[in-house]
C-alpha cells in the first residue's frame, strides 16, 4: 500500500507540470492587445457666410411712482405703447413677448447718522422683440423708442439667421471634407490606409452676433442705423477613422 501512494505522486506531479506549461504557452502566443483596433482621430473645420435675416432686441420701459400700483400701472401702459408702436411698424404680434417684470423700492439719502427712507418705487417692464424684415428694424427702433420716452432701454441687440439649415449643410461637408483630408494625409505619413469611420462628433458657433446700438434720448424719434453686414457659421467636426 506504502509503494502504490508513492507511484501516484510522481504522475500528479507530471499532470500539474503539464497543465502548468501548456498555460504557459498560452500567455505567450498573445500580446494582450492585438484586438485593439488602430485609428487616427483629425479635427476638420468649415466656416460660411451668410448675411442675417433676424434681429432680436430687448425694449424695456422704466416708471418711477410713490407707490407700487402707480409704478406698476405706469410701467404696463408705457409698455403697451411701445408693443403697439413696433406692431404698427410691421412686427408680427406674437414676436413680442415680454422678457422681464421688475420692481424696486428706491431710498432717499440719509442724513449722516440716520437710516436710508423708502422714497418710491420702481417698475421696469421689458419686452423682447423679433424683427424678422432686416429693412424695417431702424423704423421698428426708432418708433418703440419714441412710443416709450425717455424712459425707454434698448438693450441685449443681435442678429441671427432664422433659417440657417442650408447654411449648416454647407458647413457639415466642409469640416468633414477637411477631416478626411487631414486623416489621408496622417495615414500617409504613417504608411497605412483609411479604413471605415469609428466615430463622429460635432460642435457648431455663431448662430447669433451683438450688434453695436447707441440711443440718444435727444434723437429719439429718429431712425437707429441697423448694419446686419455678413454672419459665419463655423462648424468643427471630430472624426476617428480606422487604420488598414
Amino acid at each position: 500500500m506504502r509503494h502504490g501512494r508513492r507511484a501516484a505522486r510522481p504522475a500528479a506531479l507530471a499532470v500539474a507540470v503539464a497543465v502548468i506549461a501548456a498555460l504557459g504557452l498560452s500567455a505567450c502566443g498573445s500580446d494582450g492587445g492585438g484586438d485593439d483596433p488602430r485609428t487616427v482621430t483629425v479635427v476638420g473645420s468649415g466656416k460660411v457666410t451668410g448675411v442675417p435675416d433676424t434681429l432680436r432686441a430687448d425694449i424695456g420701459v422704466e416708471a418711477t411712482a410713490a407707490d407700487v400700483s402707480s409704478a406698476l400701472n405706469e410701467s404696463s401702459e408705457q409698455v403697451a405703447k411701445v408693443t403697439d408702436a413696433v406692431v404698427a411698424q410691421g412686427v408680427d404680434r406674437k414676436d413680442v413677448a415680454t422678457q422681464q417684470v421688475d420692481l424696486s423700492p428706491r431710498y432717499a439719502n440719509a442724513l449722516p447718522g440716520g437710516s436710508s427712507e423708502i422714497s418710491g418705487y420702481q417698475a421696469t417692464n421689458t419686452i423682447r422683440v423679433t424683427i424678422r424684415d432686416i429693412a424695417k428694424a431702424s423704423a421698428v427702433l426708432a418708433a418703440a423708442a419714441t412710443a416709450g420716452g425717455d424712459n425707454t432701454r434698448i438693450s441685449n441687440v443681435t442678429f441671427a439667421i432664422d433659417d440657417d439649415a442650408e447654411l449648416m449643410k454647407q458647413a457639415r461637408e466642409a469640416a468633414f471634407d477637411d477631416a478626411r483630408s487631414r486623416a489621408d494625409q496622417y495615414a500617409s505619413l504613417a504608411g497605412d490606409s483609411l479604413g471605415k469611420v469609428q466615430k463622429i462628433a460635432e460642435t457648431t458657433s455663431g448662430q447669433e452676433q451683438p450688434a453695436p446700438l447707441q440711443r440718444d434720448s435727444s434723437v429719439a424719434a429718429a431712425p437707429v442705423p441697423v448694419e446686419p453686414g455678413q454672419q459665419t457659421l463655423t462648424f468643427s467636426v471630430t472624426v476617428t477613422y480606422a487604420l488598414t
